[in-house]
């Protein structure tokens, strides 16, 4: 497979190339259980984001975001987290320089539920400077995959969690030598209720710094989950293309002859 990493091309590669479109994944580093590398969230997002871009031409992979919010998660070491407005104002730093280097269609890999805020912000923030772009995301990739898989995929509560089931899969065939799977816990909490979110701090929920059970894990289970993953934002890209991102309603506002 051709390189597409920004962070391995030369100038002269980009430029030959001829880009078209970028993916960002924005991860973090925390603690996810004992058993995954504090790094999961990112390693997935990149990984991810790197598959979709051997199947969908002219994507261009960003360097990611290595630190999001995770100030949920800091009770547990070695947790790195960054403020809300600094994550906000990180991807819409990227987000610009991307657009001042002439790509307007971006697509945002999120790997981490803290980010999802700061994402949705700063997206909205972008498309008000800069009316023009089009902005793609995955917002939450693990709750995405329990719906493209067929039922009965996970054993235990949907696959959810942190560094649950489904996280756990993912990481053992992604990444399994950064994994200690003899470490893995099962932690499902009993109290929270159904239909409402609860904003908890993950040390009043867990003690092991994982939710889920991260013992019912496979790298099988963890293959179905990339391969449908790939598929399911590799096939988005590819219509977005054939209207060239214009995903406008017939019925719509927008003053078009400004594009």
């Amino acid at each position: 497979m051709a390189n597409h990493e920004l962070l391995k091309l030369t100038a002269h590669q980009v430029k030959e190339r001829n880009y078209d479109k970028a993916i960002l994944a924005i991860g973090s580093c925390e603690a996810h259980g004992q058993h995954i590398a504090e790094g999961c969230d990112t390693i997935v997002s990149y990984e991810l984001s790197k598959k979709v871009a051997d199947e969908v031409e002219g994507l261009l992979v960003l360097p990611p975001v290595t630190v999001g919010y995770s100030g949920h998660y800091d009770t547990f070491p070695f947790t790195l987290t960054l403020r809300y407005d600094t994550v906000v104002q990180v991807i819409y730093d990227i987000c610009e320089s991307v657009l001042r280097n002439g790509i307007n269609h971006i697509f945002l890999m999120n790997g981490h539920d803290g980010n999802i805020a700061p994402i949705e912000i700063a997206s909205r923030k972008l498309k008000e400077v800069y009316p023009d772009a089009r902005i793609a995301a995955l917002p939450a990739w693990w709750v995405t995959a329990g719906e493209l898989l067929p039922q009965g995929t996970f054993e235990v509560w949907g696959g959810q969690g942190h560094a649950g089931e489904g996280e756990t899969s993912i990481a053992y065939y992604l990444f399994p030598q950064y994994c200690e799977p003899e470490l893995a816990t099962c932690v499902v909490p009993e109290n929270l209720p159904p239909y409402v979110d609860i904003k908890w701090d993950f040390a009043e929920i867990t003690d092991t710094a994982q939710t889920g059970d991260a013992t019912k894990a496979t790298p099988e289970k963890g293959q179905k989950m990339t391969e449908a993953l790939v598929k399911c934002v590799a096939d988005t890209i590819k219509k977005l293309d054939e209207r060239d991102w214009n995903y406008f309603s017939a019925h719509n506002a927008a003053d078009l002859n400004k594009k």
